[in-house]
């Protein structure tokens, strides 16, 4: 997995460009959007275009196509601004991968999973059921307390994951491939104002709280899906997955492999080869077997 092949990139949402292109916005301000999502898209906009010193208030009605003033009444300081950033990024890396969206997730109401069973996947069961409960501790206006009645995407920290039932390791693999695939085909902008934001959060001490503690939603649904699939130390294994993950999507998007990003095949196989040798030598029923009738998917994906 450290080397990637080159492969052409779809288009991403709104005509940005994939990962063999120049990065474009995340999301382009839609006029029917709420005011502060068409000012968080438009603050997104600008990190990705212009970088930290390009977000400024001014700047953001312009590109929102809202009257002057209209961002420094809905965030009057520039940690507000960067808070909102902030939100709505999570809003929207919130979105690339959906529930029903998962490998083994129910299709129509009353369809079968994979085991037969009606209803999503284990994959489907822990997005879901991690996700609408406000996170202790979190600041106002993070994710789950958002601004004009949106809802909120906060799970339970990281000390609740949700409880669920065993995960097959193979639909854990799928999940996260088709996931970090999404990331670098379709919203690879997405990644790089995280990264301008998370670098500024190194700077400012007040945003590095309101970043950690919105990032956090993330955490909770893959810790679950980690103890589903038998891990034995979730916390640290779910740890070394985002570590793994973080690498590879900074590599492809803003460092060596930034012209080349891997096919869902290859993502695959790396998460597999990670995941199978932290699970290694375990028993249960969250052990899922990669070759098979039913599998014989080492390494390959049926995209």
């Amino acid at each position: 997995m450290t080397s990637a092949t080159p492969s052409a990139a779809p288009p991403g949402p709104n005509g940005s460009p994939g990962a063999s292109g120049a990065s474009a916005s995340p999301a382009s301000p839609a006029p029917s959007a709420s005011r502060a999502d068409r000012i968080g898209d438009a603050a997104l906009d600008l990190l990705v275009e212009r970088g930290m010193r390009g977000l400024t208030h001014r700047a953001v009605d312009e590109r929102a196509g809202l009257p002057q003033g209209s961002t420094s009444n809905h965030a009057r300081t520039r940690q507000a601004l960067l808070e909102t950033a902030v939100r709505r990024q999570v809003q929207l890396e919130s979105q690339v991968l959906t529930p029903d969206e998962l490998p083994g997730a129910a299709g129509p109401p009353g369809a079968a999973g994979p085991s037969g069973a009606a209803g999503p996947s284990g994959a489907a069961r822990a997005a879901e059921g991690a996700r609408d409960r406000p996170r202790d501790g979190a600041p106002d206006g993070a994710p789950g307390r958002t601004p004009d009645g949106a809802p909120g995407t906060a799970p339970g920290g990281p000390s609740e994951p949700a409880p669920h039932g065993p995960l097959d390791t193979d639909t854990l693999v799928d999940a996260l491939s088709l996931a970090l695939h999404h990331y670098l085909t379709d919203h690879r902008a997405l990644l790089v104002s995280r990264y301008e934001l998370a670098l500024e959060a190194t700077r400012r001490p007040e945003l590095r709280a309101f970043f950690d503690a919105a990032g956090s939603v993330f955490h909770g649904p893959l810790v679950a899906m980690t103890a589903a699939a038998g891990s034995t130390e979730p916390e640290r294994h779910a740890l070394s997955l985002i570590a793994w993950c973080e690498g590879l999507m900074f590599s492809c998007a803003a460092g060596s492999f930034h012209a080349a990003v891997p096919s869902r095949a290859e993502l695959r196989t790396g998460f597999e080869e990670l995941l199978r040798g932290m699970l290694d030598g375990g028993t249960g029923p969250g052990r899922g077997e990669s070759t098979g009738a039913a599998g014989d998917r080492g390494g390959r994906c049926r995209a």
